[in-house]
């Protein structure tokens, strides 16, 4: 089997259920958004980050791929669709609770920098600040799941935290924002 087939050579897309829509959809503009921040991540694990981060980042990149298909699959598609559950956001908060008691406490703004794996995880987080601005966008003209957006909103967080702990492992202090 080939990856050519030729269906979106038209400027069309399909989605779960068989639906064909522009490939400048809002649909597929966050599904596009939840891919590149899934592949930052993949850039992110190259990287070296503590155990912990590693673990986390790998499930997260899974799952990204139920995120997307959720998006995927508009309401009333025939075809099962794993929808992102108020179970994967208490995993996030979880993860979120592991890693932020080890970190110094926030007491000012922070460059979003450090290491390459925090300066890359900064990155993701705007990422993901993004795709959930598409996620927004699309939710006010179809509908969507809401899980969604909370997922995505405690994903930035986590993410964010995680740039911290990368940082921190590695002995890279944080810097503070230095107003003129």
């Amino acid at each position: 089997m080939t990856i050519v087939t030729r269906t979106g050579d038209t400027g069309t897309t399909g989605l779960v259920g068989g639906k064909r829509v522009s490939k400048t959809d809002a649909r597929i503009t966050a599904v596009g958004d939840i891919d590149e921040l899934n592949a930052l991540l993949g850039v992110v694990r190259c990287e070296t980050v503590p155990r912990d981060v590693e673990v986390v980042l790998e499930a997260i990149q899974h799952r990204l791929f139920t995120l997307g298909a959720d998006i995927a699959s508009p309401a009333g598609t025939k075809a099962h669709t794993e929808r992102i559950q108020p179970a994967h956001i208490l995993v996030l908060d979880a993860w979120i609770n592991l890693m932020e008691p080890q970190l110094p406490a926030l007491m000012h703004f922070i460059l979003p920098s450090g290491n390459s794996a925090g300066a890359h995880l900064h990155h993701a987080r705007t990422v993901c600040r993004r795709t959930e601005r598409s996620v927004v966008a699309l939710s006010q003209v179809e509908e969507v799941n809401p899980e969604v957006l909370i997922f995505l909103n405690r994903l930035s967080d986590l993410l964010f935290v995680a740039a911290r702990a990368a940082n921190a492992a590695s002995g890279v202090p944080e810097e503070t924002v230095k107003y003129d």
